[in-house]
């Protein structure tokens, strides 16, 4: 994870290559470039985009940052309802936090999910793939029916090692990225083509002189849920024909 210390060496050796543009992917690093430059725009994949501090609203963000909101409350909400439709009878989630911090208004929508679908939730949060082996050890300790693991980049480049250790425990896991499919139950979020297309065309913005103050942030309007059904098979788990009918892609 990029660090204040990390972008201010950056921005020592990038004063003769005259970057243009930054481009980050979890909010500690749009948080971390900003130390480093004020002028610079920088276009951030953010979790919550107003309740993470990075702008004062998706209209106007106001500063040097703008990017994408990824709706991170209302899709892991979501996220919990679809594993409770495949798991109709569990009463205990685990979910798998990869953020050092999680915005009050993501963990509150988080509890008020697993509430109103009447389950509890054990969080855990790691910090490295190295913690996850630990994780999944607390999860059989205490009880845990299934895990939600929310979006990040740390969790999406170390997808197999999430998917062996699921496996081990049998645990189904339902994962925020299209991109974890392979090795979990269902994985539910944003549509990576609108993503990145979204991503570029905002680059493109500030290439050609627009200013992130003034360009709002946008949210995601389409999202993919995938089932993988060798992974059902391999828990002994029957998917619901609503959640098949449902699906946008179904690994056989």
């Amino acid at each position: 994870m990029a660090t204040p210390n990390d972008f201010r060496k950056w921005r020592r050796r990038s004063s003769k290559s005259k970057a243009s543009v930054i481009v980050v992917f979890t909010d500690a690093a749009a948080h971390a470039a900003q130390h480093a430059t004020l002028t610079i725009p920088i276009i951030v994949i953010a979790r919550d985009f107003v309740a993470d501090g990075l702008g004062a609203s998706l209209a106007k963000p106001g500063s040097n940052i703008t990017g994408i909101s990824m709706l991170a409350p209302e899709l892991e909400t979501k996220q919990l309802e679809i594993l409770k439709e495949m798991q109709p009878a569990a009463r205990r989630f685990g979910v798998l936090s990869s953020n050092s911090t999680v915005s009050p208004t993501q963990l509150q929508a988080r509890h008020d999910g697993a509430r109103a679908i009447g389950v509890e939730l054990q969080s855990v949060d790691v910090r490295t793939p190295a913690d996850f082996a630990a994780a999944f050890e607390t999860f059989r300790i205490g009880g845990v029916e299934a895990v939600n693991i929310p979006a990040s980049s740390m969790v999406v480049n170390f997808r197999d090692q999430l998917g062996a250790l699921a496996a081990t425990y049998k645990l189904p896991m339902m994962c925020g990225l299209p991109d974890m499919a392979a090795g979990c139950l269902a994985s539910y979020g944003t549509s990576n083509r609108e993503l990145f297309g979204t991503l570029a065309d905002l680059t493109d913005k500030m290439l050609k002189g627009a200013s992130p103050a003034d360009t709002p942030a946008r949210q995601p309007t389409r999202f993919e849920l995938v089932i993988n059904l060798q992974v059902a098979r391999a828990l002994g788990l029957t998917i619901p024909p609503a959640i098949l009918d449902r699906a946008d892609e179904v690994i056989e």
